[in-house]
């Protein structure tokens, strides 16, 4: 059977904006008030997609590409506010906790030893446990949920360490440690289950909004699942794992412009093999589960379902590393069949080879064009508008890389920046930023997504992420003083100009 192509993108543009980016008083964005002024920012503006980072719980080093569960969402995000509006919380409470010290960034050390205290009081005088909207909750994830509450609960009483760092029979999930461990944890467990109905909750009010105001929400997901994660130990046999439940080989990428040794992610690969003898099961379930939570669904490292990457557990670098045949047109036919309406972008960045363009062109995935990577040359670069295609995205560039005036104010750029202006007909590098966005919008692409920090015109203090390295990543937040009239008036006029309005 022919693989039915999926529907062509509708034209428009939008903000790449994390979550955990947005203002509020509670030391990181979450779904509260500031999540609804946003979106109505973002009508506003004519701005028809919101894109996020992954919605997980982050783990190691706070990135939201390495969380306990591919299923769940990050607790952080649930609104204190909300909870003190049901009274579960009280005023003095939530004005007595620390959040951080500035508004402008996220100290994810002071959540950690706040937010969970205060969640804890809400979860204690919760009636959570006799309602039927939670009941039926619990049923319908049933499949990820009790694994990932009994992780997390496991998780806590072992001080937080990874869980191969614990005792062999909880390791090995031998049934009888696993059943004693919940009749233990059973609060803990509860818990947890009580973080992820909030945060739902709360989410799909706010998703809802955001589509009766006419904008869809571009939702970003991993292709791997973390090494530490309810995922891999609870189903250890979908991942390259050894007998003893280690990984045998890990993800990365090969040398590339963020690090000249590659890059060592350490996320196990997929038994591919297994999977595909199920029929791509646990990967229908995650679709399944995505498409509820987003309007359209980014891939990220979409190459690793054609080829990937394989590097040898043992290794620190990628230097190692051997490209593999993924599972290709097989999975694509898996997931294709679950999605609905929703659509899937392919993030095609990295080793592009003959065989991806084929299956994207086939499944009529988008890909993704970084306008910010396209001046380097004469003018025969394929991130320039000259080579795009209606069914594509343009990006300024991703949370991995510099701001558009970080980039542009590099005096070692300076033949970049000569091109530049010549293509983008300006006169000063201080204009290109502004330029390079109006390119994008007139362009032939039917999304054109910038990240807030670029219509803000910010420089690299406001980057989000330098990819291989650890720490001072994911802080970014947005201050509300900066969603301005002026700005919304502004992005109005270029979507109205260049046909992308809703």
């Amino acid at each position: 059977m022919k693989l039915k192509k999926q529907t062509p993108l509708t034209r428009g543009a939008g903000v790449l904006l994390p979550v955990s980016s947005l203002p509020s008083p509670w030391g990181i964005g979450t779904f509260g008030q500031k999540a609804y002024d946003f979106i109505d920012f973002l009508k506003t503006a004519g701005q028809r997609y919101w894109q996020t980072l992954p919605l997980g719980p982050t783990g190691y080093g706070d990135s939201p590409y390495q969380s306990f569960s591919v299923f769940a969402g990050n607790p952080y995000f649930i609104d204190p506010d909300m909870l003190a509006d049901e009274g579960l919380l009280t005023r003095e409470e939530l004005d007595d906790a620390f959040w951080g010290s500035t508004p402008e960034q996220v100290d994810y050390g002071a959540l950690y030893q706040t937010r969970y205290k205060v969640l804890g009081m809400a979860h204690a005088r919760s009636r959570h446990r006799i309602s039927p909207e939670y009941k039926t909750f619990c049923e319908e994830h049933h499949s990820w949920l009790d694994d990932y509450a009994l992780f997390m609960a496991l998780k806590m009483k072992q001080g937080g360490r990874e869980w191969l760092n614990w005792p062999g029979n909880i390791r090995f999930r031998q049934p009888k440690a696993l059943n004693t461990a919940r009749t233990e944890l059973a609060e803990p467990m509860d818990f947890w289950r009580f973080l992820q109905y909030k945060f739902f909750k709360q989410w799909y009010d706010l998703k809802t909004y955001a589509n009766n105001q006419g904008v869809e929400i571009i939702g970003d997901i991993p292709i791997y699942a973390a090494l530490d994660s309810a995922d891999v130990w609870a189903l250890g046999n979908q991942f390259q794992l050894d007998e003893n439940r280690r990984p045998t080989r890990t993800a990365g990428v090969p040398p590339d412009m963020f690090s000249d040794k590659g890059q060592l992610w350490g996320n196990p690969l997929y038994d591919w093999d297994r999977m595909e003898a199920d029929g791509f099961s646990w990967w229908k379930r995650r679709m399944i589960h995505c498409a509820d939570l987003y309007d359209i669904i980014r891939i990220d490292h979409f190459i690793g379902i054609v080829h990937y990457f394989s590097i040898p557990a043992e290794d620190q670098d990628a230097a190692n590393g051997v490209w593999i045949k993924g599972p290709g047109e097989s999975f694509i036919r898996a997931i294709s069949g679950v999605m609905k309406d929703r659509l899937i972008i392919a993030e095609d960045l990295g080793l592009v080879t003959d065989e991806l363009r084929k299956l994207q062109e086939k499944a009529g995935y988008p890909g993704m064009k970084l306008l910010e990577m396209g001046f380097d040359s004469d003018g025969r670069n394929i991130n320039l508008p000259s080579y795009y295609e209606k069914n594509s995205i343009v990006y300024g560039g991703t949370h991995d890389n510099e701001t558009l005036a970080g980039y542009f104010s590099n005096h070692g750029r300076k033949h970049i920046c000569d091109f530049a202006r010549e293509y983008l007909q300006v006169t000063a590098d201080e204009e290109i930023p502004k330029a390079v966005i109006r390119a994008a919008y007139a362009s032939a692409a039917g999304i054109a997504i910038f990240q807030m920090q670029d219509y803000l015109g910010l420089d690299n203090r406001a980057r989000m992420n330098l990819p291989a390295s650890l720490g001072g990543n994911w802080q970014w937040r947005l201050l509300p003083s900066q969603l301005t009239p002026d700005l919304a008036e502004e992005l109005h006029r270029l979507s109205v100009l260049y046909g992308r309005i809703p």
